[in-house]
C-alpha cells in the first residue's frame, strides 16, 4: 500500500490566488527545491491559461516550457505538474510531453462544460503527459452524472481520477459515498486522489478517513504548505504528511516544509488570512461558489445569520458559477423590505426641520478629538446623531441604523432610535423605506450617506460630523476594533465618498479630520 500512496502539493497553484501568483521567481524555485528535498511525490509548478507575455516572477504561464524553467536541476523522485481549465487554456499552445520537464497536465471543467472537457482530456494525453481529470465540484453531481463521468474516464484511461470538493461542502458520508461509487466503477489502475477545502475544517479529518479506507488502488491526497490557498483554503500538507509517515510508513521530511513554511508561507498569512470563517461555512453548507461568501462579507452590513438568509435563496442554476448581478440583486431584496413609512417621516420632519445637527460616527478622531467634540456641543447645542453605532462618550438624541449586523448587538439604546426598514421595527421609533435612502452612491449602501439623504429630506440646517474618518485598509479609522467591518476598499471610496458628499447639496462641515473633507490639504 505504501508504494501506490503519494503526495500532491499544489501550493505555487491553488496557493497563488492568495498573491496573485506573484511569487517571485527565487522564491518559487526555492519552495520547489525545498519540497523536493521533503520527498513530496508531485509538486504543481502553476497554472497553464492564456495569458498576455511571459513573467518570470508569476506562476501562470501560456507554454508548459515557461513553467519548467521554475524547476530545479535535481528532481530527486519528484515529478511535476501544471494544471490546466478548458474554458481558459488553447490546447495547441502545449507541446508534446519531452520526457523531462512537467511531466503531468491536471485538467478542470465545470460541469456546464464536462463533455467539452474530456474532449480537452483527451487532447492532453495525446500529447503524452500523464493525464488527471479533475471535474470541479464533484458534490455538485448526481450519481447518474458521476456514472456518466466515470465511464469516460474509463474511456480516456488518464494516470489519474480526483475527487475535489470545490466548495468545501463534503462530510464523512457525502465522502464514502463518493469513494465507494468512484472505487466500484473505476478501472482499478486508474489512480485515485482527493482534493478538499477547509470551509468547515474539515479537510484533515477527511484525508484521513479517505487514508484509512485502504482501498486496493493507487492514491493521491493533495494539500498545500499551511493550508494555503483560496480562502477559506486547503488540506495543510504537513498535517497529512505526518500521518502518513506514521501510519503508512513513508518519509517525508516535515522539517523542509517547515521551513518553507517559516521562510515563505507564514509572513503572507500575516497580510492575507486564510482559514475557517462562517461565512465560508455557510457557502459550503449550500455547496455554493465560494464567491457569493466573499460578496456577502465584503458588503460590511450583514451579519452571519443574514448571510446565511441570503445563500438559501440562491437559484441551483446559479450554485456553481458565481453571478455578480444576481448576487446584488437578492441583497437588495433581502435589504429592501418595502414599507409606507410617510406617519414616520412626518413627525422625524417636525423633529429635524431647519434644525442644526451633528454626526458623531465610529471614527478613531471621537478619542482624540473628543474636547472639540464637546465644545462644539456646548457651544451650538446641536441635535446629536450617532451613526449606526451608540457613543459611549457623548448623549445622542438620536440613532440612526442600517447595518443589521451593528443593529443586532444592541440590547439598550437610550435615545430615539431612526432605523430603516431591513431591521426590526420593535426596536425603532423611526422606520423609514430602505429603498428610499439607498442607491445614492456608486460603490454601495454607505450609511453614512444614507443617513444625509435623510437629512437633506428632513430640510435640517447645518449638519457637522465628527468621527467619520474615512477607510483605512489597517482599520485604523475605527474608535473601536469591535466596530470594524469586513470590507476591502481603496482611496477611491473615499474619494467617491468625498464627492458624493459635495453632490447633495447639504450645508455640510467636518469638526474632526476626514479623508471625506475636501476642503482639507
Amino acid at each position: 500500500m505504501a508504494n501506490d500512496l503519494k503526495i500532491l502539493d499544489c501550493t505555487l497553484r491553488d496557493g497563488g490566488y492568495i498573491n496573485d501568483w506573484k511569487w517571485g521567481y527565487r522564491t518559487a524555485r526555492d519552495i520547489i527545491h525545498t519540497l523536493v528535498k521533503a520527498n513530496v511525490d508531485i509538486v504543481e509548478v502553476g497554472f497553464l491559461r492564456n495569458v498576455e507575455g511571459y513573467d518570470p516572477d508569476v506562476t501562470v504561464c501560456n507554454t508548459i516550457e515557461e513553467l519548467n524553467k521554475l524547476l530545479p536541476e535535481d528532481c530527486g523522485n519528484t515529478i511535476f505538474s501544471g494544471m490546466a481549465m478548458r474554458s481558459n487554456y488553447d490546447i495547441n499552445k502545449l507541446s508534446p510531453y519531452s520526457g523531462k520537464g512537467i511531466e503531468m497536465i491536471r485538467i478542470t471543467a465545470h460541469d456546464y462544460d464536462i463533455a467539452e472537457g474530456m474532449e480537452f482530456a483527451r487532447e492532453v494525453k495525446a500529447k503524452g503527459y500523464k493525464l488527471s481529470i479533475n471535474p470541479i465540484n464533484i458534490m455538485g453531481y448526481s450519481d447518474e452524472q458521476l456514472l456518466w463521468i466515470i465511464n469516460q474516464v474509463n474511456e480516456i484511461h488518464p494516470y489519474q481520477f480526483s475527487i475535489v470538493d470545490t466548495f468545501g461542502s463534503m462530510k464523512r458520508r457525502d465522502l464514502d459515498r463518493i469513494v465507494s461509487l468512484v472505487d466500484h466503477n473505476m478501472d482499478r489502475s486508474i489512480r485515485v486522489a482527493l482534493h478538499l477545502h477547509e470551509n468547515m475544517s474539515l479537510s484533515f479529518s477527511l484525508a484521513q478517513k479517505f487514508l484509512d479506507k485502504h482501498l486496493n488502488r493507487s492514491i493521491t491526497v493533495d494539500g498545500s504548505l499551511m493550508g494555503m490557498g483560496r480562502i477559506p483554503g486547503n488540506l495543510p500538507i504537513e498535517l497529512i504528511a505526518d500521518y502518513i509517515n506514521e501510519y503508512f510508513d513513508k518519509n517525508y521530511d516535515i522539517d523542509f516544509m517547515l521551513d518553507a513554511i517559516q521562510d515563505h508561507i507564514a509572513p503572507m498569512k500575516g497580510e492575507t488570512e486564510w482559514g475557517y470563517l462562517p461565512a465560508y461555512f455557510l457557502s459550503a453548507r449550500f455547496n455554493l461558489h465560494r464567491n457569493y461568501a466573499e460578496h456577502y462579507l465584503n458588503k460590511g452590513d450583514l451579519t452571519n445569520r443574514d448571510i446565511d438568509t441570503i445563500l438559501a435563496r440562491i437559484d441551483k442554476s446559479k450554485k456553481t458559477a458565481f453571478d455578480k448581478e444576481y448576487a446584488d440583486r437578492l441583497y437588495e431584496e433581502y435589504l429592501n423590505n418595502s414599507i409606507d413609512d410617510t406617519a414616520d417621516r412626518a413627525r422625524l420632519y417636525q423633529e429635524l426641520e431647519n434644525k442644526e445637527v451633528l454626526l458623531i460616527a465610529p471614527g478613531a478622531t471621537i478619542a482624540s478629538h473628543q474636547n472639540e467634540i464637546i465644545t462644539y456641543i456646548n457651544d451650538k447645542k446641536p441635535l446629536v446623531i450617532g451613526v449606526n453605532f451608540v457613543p459611549e462618550d457623548f448623549a445622542c438624541d438620536y440613532v440612526f441604523f442600517s447595518n443589521s449586523k451593528r443593529f443586532s448587538k444592541l440590547d439598550s439604546i437610550g435615545c430615539k432610535v431612526i432605523a430603516t426598514s431591513n431591521l426590526p421595527k420593535e426596536k425603532s421609533d423611526f422606520q423609514i423605506n430602505y429603498n428610499s435612502l439607498s442607491g445614492t452612491f456608486e460603490q454601495g449602501c454607505n450609511s453614512l450617506l444614507m443617513l444625509l439623504t435623510l437629512l437633506k429630506q428632513m430640510e435640517v440646517g447645518m449638519v457637522s460630523i465628527a468621527g467619520a474618518d474615512g477607510y483605512s485598509i489597517d482599520g485604523t479609522n475605527y474608535f473601536s476594533s469591535d466596530l470594524r467591518t469586513y470590507t476591502e476598499h481603496g482611496h477611491n471610496f473615499n474619494v467617491a465618498v468625498a464627492k458624493a458628499i459635495r453632490n447633495m447639496g447639504l450645508n455640510v462641515r467636518f469638526i474632526t479630520p476626514s479623508a471625506y473633507d475636501t476642503n482639507e490639504e
